[in-house]
């Protein structure tokens, strides 16, 4: 196997966990408010979640193209690919998460979802770490 086809297949798989970092999350933290599961209060936890997913909020705003995208699709390229996978991971992780509908829909339902993502931090919000002294 190519290198650069293995190097592509990686950042696939890290773009497919920060997905299901932002996407599971929410369902867990949702879960978690109403179970009464402590841990998904943690502060790091929550701000991290929240900053990921208004990371991902403002690049569709500003019209840029995800940073795992254009680093996968180099990858490939250099590996002798038109940018597109042609080995078995890359291909599955690749129609996990990319699918051919307009921008402008993406963004909406990153904002979308965005906007819960912030109604749930404010309606469950994290348990702020105590600094002892």
């Amino acid at each position: 196997m190519n290198g650069y086809l293995l190097l592509a297949d990686f950042v696939a798989l890290i773009h497919a966990g920060f997905i299901a970092f932002v996407v599971i999350g929410f369902a867990l933290i949702i879960a978690g408010a109403t179970m009464h599961w402590r841990w998904t209060r943690n502060f790091r936890f929550r701000l991290v979640h929240l900053l990921a997913i208004g990371f991902v909020c403002a690049e569709s705003v500003a019209g840029y193209v995800c940073p795992l995208t254009l680093l996968e699709d180099h990858w490939r390229r250099l590996g002798g690919s038109s940018g597109y996978p042609y080995d078995f991971i890359g291909y599955w992780i690749d129609r996990l998460i990319y699918f051919d509908f307009p921008p402008i829909l993406f963004m909406a339902v990153y904002l979308l979802f965005g906007i819960a993502v912030l109604g749930v931090f404010i309606w469950s919000p994290p348990e702020v770490p105590r600094w002892n002294r």
